[in-house]
């Protein structure tokens, strides 16, 4: 069988650009990936999360997220303490606690999700969550969070 070789897509690894214009490509990336969703085919992405500019939501909570067609995955980081309110959204979440520990408050009950577990929120669900310890917490919605790709979660823009 014939070997053929392919030009591997160039990565850009520069940090030398400044936070507000990453970001800014960041949040375009998304919104492509949100046009794509409505205009066209899908697209093959590698994007090493480096690459994305951490963004300060308020002084204990930090985000970055990939935009697909239909999905979105998003790394949260929390420091003790932060509170993340009570809201609720269509998008389906699954929650995977990569390190630490969030405590929910939802459909009645207190759960606990520690480094390597997951919750599954259904759709329109309330809940609240509270970093019982710095966490690294990955988080996928389906379809993607337009209030976050748009930047109109004010309940997270808080100083808690």
């Amino acid at each position: 069988m014939a070997k053929t070789k392919s030009k591997p897509k160039s990565v850009s690894k520069s940090k030398s650009k400044s936070t507000s214009s990453s970001n800014a490509k960041s949040h375009n990336r998304a919104a492509r990936a949100v046009t794509k969703h409505a205009a066209g085919p899908a697209v093959l992405q590698y994007i090493p999360w480096h690459t994305i500019p951490l963004e300060d939501l308020n002084p204990l909570l930090q985000r970055q997220f990939v935009v697909g067609q239909e999905i979105m995955l998003a790394r949260v980081l929390l420091k003790k303490g932060c509170i993340v309110p009570e809201h609720s959204h269509h998008n389906e979440q699954l929650t995977y606690i990569v390190e630490g520990a969030l405590k929910f408050w939802i459909d009645g009950k207190e759960i606990v999700v520690q480094a390597g577990e997951v919750l599954c929120i259904p759709s329109n669900m309330p809940h609240k969550a509270e970093a019982l310890e710095d966490t690294v917490d990955l988080d996928i919605f389906a379809p993607p969070r337009m209030d976050w790709i748009n930047k109109t979660d004010q309940y997270l823009r808080k100083e808690k």
